[in-house]
């Protein structure tokens, strides 16, 4: 299977779902069309995964409205997607929903809880990074899949092969890293979780969240006929 990624800054890598794509046996091509504007085709694309980045989906930049091109041509042919942050947001824009100013500004670790069984065996509640300030509106016909303490809108799940969510499960340790080094600055700026560059570092990866990355990857790559 081709895993089509589209990465949109240089220290928000796909951490745990390059490791699934190995595990799987599949080919995963990166693209960074924020720097060189390139983008795969509809046809190519098996599973498409659009990281997060410091960009909106709001922005007029014409690359980001290419990307939503892609985005309708795969819901279309019913193929899997798959979006973190800025990628989520992506997805539920180019289905009509909102992207707009979170209530609160959230950086750092801080649980999110389960609110749709539609995907077996998550855990009720689990410990992610979030790393944003906009957020997503719930696309009509998705369901919430996850809120937190301070945004309700964390994930959704669309005609059952397409994962958007507003925090990050797919960082592993040396992605947090590379994260908070290069964009220490985020966290300090009237973040309402209250955590520094370096306490977000020495909090660790939650040992659960690239097993729940897994899940949710074979999930929408399984139920995509």
């Amino acid at each position: 299977m081709r895993i089509n990624v589209l990465q949109h800054t240089p220290n928000e890598g796909p951490g745990a779902i390059q490791s699934w794509a190995h595990d799987h046996g599949h080919d995963m091509y990166i693209y960074h069309p924020y720097q060189f504007g390139n983008l795969p085709t509809a046809k190519e694309t098996a599973l498409l995964v659009i990281l997060g980045g410091p960009m909106s989906p709001n922005d007029d930049d014409e690359w980001i409205g290419r990307e939503r091109v892609l985005i309708k041509h795969l819901l279309a042919a019913h193929k899997p997607i798959f979006g973190a942050c800025y990628g989520a947001q992506q997805i539920a824009k180019t289905c009509g929903a909102a992207i707009k100013k979170a209530p609160h500004k959230e950086v750092g670790w801080a649980p999110v809880y389960l609110k749709s069984p539609a995907i077996s065996h998550l855990p009720q509640q689990l410990t992610a990074l979030h790393w944003h300030e906009e957020m997503f509106d719930i696309p009509a016909g998705a369901q919430l899949l996850f809120s937190s303490d301070l945004v309700q809108n964390q994930g959704f799940l669309l005609n059952g092969n397409v994962i958007g969510l507003q925090f990050h499960f797919e960082p592993e340790a040396d992605n947090v890293r590379e994260i908070a080094i290069n964009d220490n600055h985020y966290p300090a700026d009237h973040n309402d979780l209250h955590q520094t560059a370096t306490e977000i570092i020495k909090h660790g990866v939650p040992a659960e969240n690239k097993g729940v990355m897994y899940q949710l990857l074979d999930f929408i790559t399984n139920n995509q006929n």
